[in-house]
């Protein structure tokens, strides 16, 4: 909401497109409410607030039918960026297998297929000129300081969804293994970061001056993600990660990152990047931004994937959602 609200404020029209209508609505609201708690002169706040141009509608990631609704509504605007920032994570001791509307695992099918089947639809309205923005996470390498704790990120050989590309469409996990949580909500980040490089290839394949980038906005515990986690432990990590250990980031640095990625002409020169930043940037404020956070390696695996593995994995996605 952070990157919305600094993006509305530059001029840009913002599309919030959110799971539910009145979660949008809301967005809107908390929007507004926040140029006017952040201004000193009130005449200034409220002519702020009348300008700018913030479109709530309803995009469900978990519905594919709800998204072709979403799409129709567009009316074929042109979009100078798309942000394809939705993250859902379980609890990690979740052992129950949730599901999509269309029978995916939850977490794959909402951060990867519902983004997916979302750009397949919305590409053609994206200028020649514009970007896409994946937000990922460095727990998709197994080698940096998250995605070394608990199960690591794999799809070893696409076993999962080559079974459900074949059958009913249904998986639990990617890599055809029994459930995980933890690892579900790595592999979808993952997931986030073989489709910015591949998409990135066929784009560049048709000649298209569009980028695609995606970026690891660090851990941000003070934020939707971890709603299904325990809420006062959720809480006291939060303080002890940002305040304590100053390894967290907070909302507000986060947001600066998607609107860096977005906007900034550092950013669009090249395509199919992953950037992120050392733990605790933040406390550089949006200084950081350039420095500190800047292009990075990604994971073996996703580097590895380029021989192949990612194509086969885009040829997947498109069966199991039916493009």
């Amino acid at each position: 909401m952070d990157a919305a609200m600094r993006m509305a404020v530059r001029g840009h029209e913002v599309v919030l497109a959110c799971r539910t209508l009145q979660k949008a609505n809301e967005a809107v609201d908390k929007i507004k409410t926040a140029i006017a708690n952040d201004s000193d002169d009130a005449f200034a706040a409220i002519s702020t607030i009348n300008s700018v141009k913030l479109i709530p509608m309803e995009c469900d990631l978990a519905d594919l039918r709800n998204i072709d609704s979403f799409v129709k509504q567009l009316n074929n605007d042109k979009f100078d960026a798309v942000c394809y920032n939705a993250g859902l994570a379980r609890n990690t001791d979740a052992k129950d297998v949730k599901r999509t509307k269309q029978g995916f695992e939850l977490t794959v099918g909402t951060n990867h297929l519902g983004h997916f089947y979302l750009n397949q639809l919305i590409m053609s309205l994206i200028k020649d000129t514009g970007r896409i923005v994946v937000t990922a996470s460095g727990v998709h390498d197994p080698d940096s300081p998250g995605g070394a704790q608990g199960a690591t990120a794999t799809l070893g050989d696409l076993a999962g969804f080559e079974r459900a590309a074949v059958s009913d469409g249904k998986f639990d996990m990617v890599d055809g293994g029994v459930f995980n949580a933890d690892k579900a909500y790595k592999d979808s980040k993952l997931c986030n970061v073989l489709f910015t490089r591949e998409l990135q290839r066929r784009i560049d394949e048709k000649g298209s001056g569009v980028k695609v980038n995606c970026f690891n906005p660090g851990l941000i515990v003070g934020t939707g993600l971890f709603r299904d986690q325990n809420q006062v432990l959720t809480k006291v990590f939060d303080v002890a990660a940002t305040n304590l250990l100053k390894v967290g980031e907070t909302t507000k640095w986060g947001g600066g990152a998607l609107e860096y990625m977005t906007l900034s002409a550092n950013v669009g020169q090249q395509g199919g990047m992953y950037y992120t930043s050392p733990p605790g940037s933040s406390k550089y404020g949006d200084d950081a931004f350039g420095r500190e956070f800047k292009m990075s390696p990604v994971s073996k695996e996703a580097k590895a994937s380029d021989a192949g593995k990612a194509k086969r994995f885009w040829e997947l996605s498109e069966k199991l959602v039916g493009v």
